[in-house]
């Protein structure tokens, strides 16, 4: 009988790709993950990884066995997924991966809820960009995952993972109060916004790809990851943003927010794993998300 422990180790690595990174996502020692390898290749007689250069590569009996440990752990889980549906109770812990804006402006309101209704759940949050968010989901580090992207910027969704739309998310221009459109009384066209200084996120972030693809040939000049940061260079007259109303609750003096035309929208979900439906905790932190988006004024319903 292979250890599932030893299997979750075997994953990790693949997964990851060096024993170092893998002993992270586990939370246990580097050591002890090549203890579990070391095991499970005598368990199973194979020689499942080997030395390449200073990293670790699985051998193809590793690959194999790696593949069939990645469906073991989703069995397992929903399995245990089904126990908790028997018991009808919101026990256990969860945690949630959340981009930054939600971790502000949709998870306070919901984990405070789940608190309130469900005093024997634990949960945890992470802040982290959709594409780790998702990443994370994917390999089971976390129950739930927050996640936005732009049409223009959409995400892929992996096997095995269900998601549904809690709303959308809608962008205005952000200028300095003495701006040339600050007046403008209807929608700025994007066509209008050709030869501004740009104050954008930085590159690998979904706001910056989808920035670089509705607008083509814009080259940002401040590259800043908080929205808040980005507001503060916009009211110093440093130039303009783009900034998806969530992210935005309260504006400084000397900023004035535009309409764009056609509107830039976000969409904002929540994704859980298929085999993980099943677990009342799931459902409990869906609804409590769905109210949280519900009660968040500044976005579209």
């Amino acid at each position: 009988m292979i250890d599932v422990g030893r299997l979750r180790a075997l994953d990790a690595v693949a997964s990851y790709g060096t024993v170092l990174a893998a002993s992270a996502a586990l939370h246990c020692t580097p050591s002890a993950v090549s203890q579990q390898l070391g095991k499970l290749e005598r368990e199973t007689g194979a020689t499942l990884v080997e030395k390449d250069g200073r990293r670790i590569r699985l051998t193809e009996a590793g690959r194999v066995l790696a593949t069939h440990a990645a469906k073991v752990l989703a069995a397992l889980d929903e399995a245990d997924a089904a126990l908790a549906a028997q018991r009808d109770t919101v026990t256990g812990r969860l945690t949630v991966a959340a981009f930054a804006t939600a971790c502000r402006g949709l998870m306070p309101h919901a984990l405070h809820r789940l608190a309130a209704d469900h005093p024997d759940l634990r949960t945890g949050l992470i802040e982290g960009d959709p594409h780790h968010a998702l990443d994370m989901l994917q390999r089971g580090h976390v129950d739930l995952a927050v996640l936005d992207d732009w049409p223009e910027a959409a995400l892929t969704w992996p096997p095995g993972i269900t998601a549904t739309e809690l709303g959308l998310d809608v962008a205005d221009l952000v200028v300095p109060t003495g701006h040339r459109l600050a007046a403008t009384t209807g929608p700025v066209r994007r066509d209008q916004l050709r030869g501004e200084r740009w104050i954008a996120a930085p590159p690998g972030a979904i706001c910056y790809e989808w920035l670089m693809r509705v607008l083509p040939g814009v080259e940002p000049d401040f590259l800043v990851g908080e929205f808040e940061t980005q507001l503060t260079l916009v009211a110093a007259g440093l130039g303009v943003a783009m900034l998806p109303r969530l992210a935005r609750p309260t504006l400084p003096a000397g900023v004035v927010t535009l309409a764009v035309a056609p509107r830039p929208t976000r969409r904002v979900t929540v994704a859980w794993r298929a085999a993980a439906a099943a677990r009342p905790a799931i459902k409990a932190a869906v609804a409590a998300l769905h109210e949280s988006w519900g009660g968040t004024s500044t976005v579209e319903q």
